[in-house]
């Protein structure tokens, strides 16, 4: 029996358990009354602009694919390329291993325009790198303007610390512009090699991805009650540590590990009012993109069997 296989999933779920004791042991005082009560305090306004932002980042997440085929050379159909886009970051996110289970959903779908498996690794690798360059460039914004955002966590000042490293993120994506200005040879991992970009395409790398980050996190911004929010810079700061460690963590869906770590970030607010502001988060980023996505699997399967058929 290869164990390896299991190890992640094993971890994910581990992960779930222990940040679900951890939630109920922060929330133990509050009742589903209250929360409920902290949902319909948010203001119709907040609603409107929290689903706007949604659709943003979820079209920002549909650059990532144009952006990979692009480089690839590869021409697929627009309408086609969205939606599958928007499937695999709907499913993904939800299941957790986003990188894995993005790849086995656009090796099905990309499959059938043409692409090989090869083009379908580098495609994914080159959207698993945007994302992974977005966090890093928006991290080291964050770190240099609103220093004290490792505060919340760490609870003593690191100023400097934290600057320091912020102008040493933006420096690594300094670096990678640079080197694709130079053609410098492909960045190899393993018996793997990413070759860079061309500028143009490192450009949209640095606009599409943080527009997604940026939409991402201002959902639960809107979200958010007014009384103690620390504005929008700090929640966007809060939000990449807690997306982060949920990523790392193979939670499905982050579930309970993205709220411990939130709430560990806003914990002068009133965490009723943080609970409702990410429950809004899951519905509008997680539960609803589900749902839309298992209708377009279900209505691209049954496309493909009638073509199988004919």
């Amino acid at each position: 029996m290869n164990w390896r296989r299991y190890i992640w999933p094993v971890i994910g779920i581990a992960a779930v358990i222990a940040s679900l004791l951890l939630l109920w042991h922060e929330l133990r005082g509050i009742s589903i009354d209250d929360v409920w009560a902290g949902i319909i305090a948010i203001p119709a306004r907040g609603w409107i602009l929290a689903a706007l932002s949604s659709v943003i980042a979820y079209a920002s997440l549909a650059g990532y694919d144009h952006i990979a085929l692009l480089h690839l050379g590869k021409k697929v159909s627009w309408l086609f390329v969205t939606l599958c886009s928007f499937t695999t970051y709907a499913l993904s996110h939800n299941i957790g291993g986003s990188v894995f289970s993005g790849a086995v959903i656009r090796y099905r779908a990309y499959g059938t325009r043409g692409l090989t498996g090869q083009d379908i690794g580098v495609l994914v690798a080159i959207c698993w790198f945007t994302f992974v360059l977005s966090s890093i460039f928006v991290g080291g914004l964050v770190l240099v303007l609103e220093p004290e955002v490792i505060d919340r966590f760490s609870g003593t000042p690191h100023h400097g610390m934290a600057i320091a490293a912020g102008l040493a993120m933006l420096i690594l994506v300094g670096a990678y512009v640079f080197g694709s200005w130079l053609h410098l040879r492909p960045l190899k991992v393993g018996g793997f090699q990413l070759h860079y970009p061309a500028l143009p395409i490192v450009a949209r790398q640095l606009l599409i991805g943080p527009v997604e980050l940026l939409a991402a996190a201002a959902i639960i911004f809107f979200a958010l009650p007014a009384a103690g929010n620390p504005g929008y810079f700090v929640i966007l700061g809060v939000f990449l540590v807690s997306f982060s460690v949920a990523q790392i963590s193979h939670a499905p869906g982050g579930l309970g590990v993205f709220e411990v770590v939130f709430l560990a970030g806003l914990s002068h607010m009133d965490p009723v009012g943080v609970l409702a502001a990410l429950l809004v988060f899951r519905l509008f980023y997680l539960i609803i993109p589900l749902l839309i996505a298992l209708c377009v699997v279900l209505f691209f399967e049954h496309s493909q069997l009638g073509r199988s058929e004919s």
